[in-house]
């Protein structure tokens, strides 16, 4: 006689097996699973970032494609593996005058294959005036997942490096070499002042301001002015944009003054009005951020998800410089003070 556990345990073998056996497939992956994580996109010189997740049982993302801000995907699929994303966007249609005739969106396509963590892919932008598309190859490596929140009391910073001596642009040099300069130095401040906007003519872009030296992980401190409307930012390792912004009274707004540039809004506004000194005591370790603007903290110890517009590179794991935008607006920078992490 076959006792009741001897039958259990047959019981479940023969369930073992048939799974085995006929249900392989339905406990394979999802091929969409493959695709779902933060991508750090190469594109024709620029740095982008993708991200597919998965939400409520449906594929969603963001796309952020060279400059600008984070922006949400308008549909994200999987199919035969391969993935599709599309973004609208707004253009207007003028005439030979430039009054708006009206107002039109047009849909922008990225497909990618992908191969382990690397992706590869095209961009596709219809043209505007109907006529074809703008094709651009692009590559992508998947980001690895956050550490834990450091703790920053105890990490271990280095001696204090000046930046900026109050002279001269020792230890600066332009970023972009075709593009003319409008940084100077004057009476100790490190001053960029861009010819003014000229009504109904091009904007004028001048060069941003970059560190010879390049860093890892560590604590910036600085003081800037930025006047009535201006705008610039400060570029942590040259990827991670903290917004320098004349948002004195505004709502809390992730593209406001100390906020990292589209990604975190400060939890609170301190700024002060345009044309004050502020203070500036940025950390970034681990990537994670802390941001205390005029002494008070806006961002506390908060994970980067990836690069801003404007990035040098998509890496985050390369040293890089700090860079100041001077091709938005006018803008004064002082007391540069860096300290590395020690290891």
């Amino acid at each position: 006689m076959i006792s009741s556990l001897r039958v259990s345990f047959l019981v479940r073998s023969a369930m073992f097996a048939l799974l085995l056996s006929s249900g392989v497939r339905a406990a394979a992956p999802n091929a969409a699973d493959a695709f779902v994580g933060r991508w750090a996109l190469t594109l024709p010189n620029a740095a982008g970032w993708l991200e597919v997740k998965k939400e409520g049982g449906w594929l969603d993302g963001s796309l952020l494609w060279g400059g600008g801000s984070v922006l949400p995907l308008s549909n994200v699929t999987v199919a035969d593996g391969t993935l599709t994303v599309t973004k609208v966007r707004d253009v207007e249609r003028k005439d030979a005058k430039g009054k708006v005739l009206r107002k039109q969106q047009l849909t922008d396509t990225l497909t990618a294959t992908i191969d382990g963590d690397t992706l590869k892919g095209v961009r596709l932008d219809p043209r505007p005036n109907g006529v074809g598309y703008n094709r651009t190859e692009f590559t992508g490596k998947r980001i690895p997942a956050l550490p834990p929140r450091p703790n920053l009391a105890k990490v271990k910073f280095g001696e204090p490096i000046a930046l900026f001596n109050g002279k001269d642009l020792s230890g600066w040099k332009t970023k972009e070499a075709d593009l003319k300069s409008a940084w100077m130095v004057e009476k100790g401040t490190l001053i960029n002042q861009p010819p003014p906007h000229v009504a109904g003519q091009p904007h004028v872009r001048t060069a941003n301001l970059r560190t010879e030296r390049e860093f890892e992980d560590f604590n910036l401190k600085l003081e800037v002015s930025v006047p009535a409307g201006s705008n610039s930012g400060v570029y942590l390792r040259g990827i991670y944009e903290i917004q320098v912004f004349d948002s004195y009274g505004k709502p809390l707004d992730p593209h406001n003054m100390g906020a990292l540039y589209s990604r975190i809004t400060p939890s609170v506004a301190a700024e002060k009005p345009a044309g004050e000194w502020q203070t500036l005591d940025m950390t970034l370790v681990q990537r994670h951020l802390t941001v205390v603007l005029n002494g008070t903290t806006i961002i506390d110890n908060q994970p980067v998800l990836g690069c801003t517009g404007g990035a040098m590179w998509s890496d985050e794991f390369r040293p890089g410089p700090l860079y100041l935008q001077g091709d938005h607006g006018a803008v004064s920078y002082r007391n540069l003070v860096l300290r590395p992490v020690v290891k």
